[in-house]
């Protein structure tokens, strides 16, 4: 079971960073990807961490204010995101999956809420 935490109300330009853990699992054995659903919209992806360290965008439109990395002392795997625009408001979730970011994501967090307005 995975758990996002971090989320909550930022002001447009702002910064923000989600966080996502695990009590039964090594986050390091898995690819941990970061999704993203605005109302009306469906989930879409944002990035994964591989276990090796190796990221990867799933479209070259999150490049530059989203980056992810892990923190391996608290079993952790970060989403930061810099210059947050109203279009940004909704809720992120993480997932994992084996071994790598192109394969199936199959336990997922319940997700956290961001909203960016003034």
């Amino acid at each position: 079971q995975l758990v996002e935490s971090g989320g909550g109300l930022v002001q447009p330009g702002g910064s923000l960073r989600l966080s996502c853990s695990a009590a039964a699992v090594n986050l390091d054995d898995y690819a941990v990807g970061w999704f993203r659903q605005v109302p009306g919209k469906e989930r879409e992806g944002i990035l994964c961490i591989g276990p090796s360290g190796s990221v990867m965008y799933f479209a070259n439109s999150w490049k530059g204010r989203f980056t992810i990395s892990r923190d391996h002392a608290k079993n952790t795997v970060n989403l930061q995101i810099e210059s947050l625009t109203p279009d940004d408001t909704g809720v992120y979730y993480c997932a994992e999956a084996q071994s790598t970011c192109r394969g199936g994501f199959g336990s997922w967090g319940q997700g956290t809420q961001v909203t960016v307005s003034s």
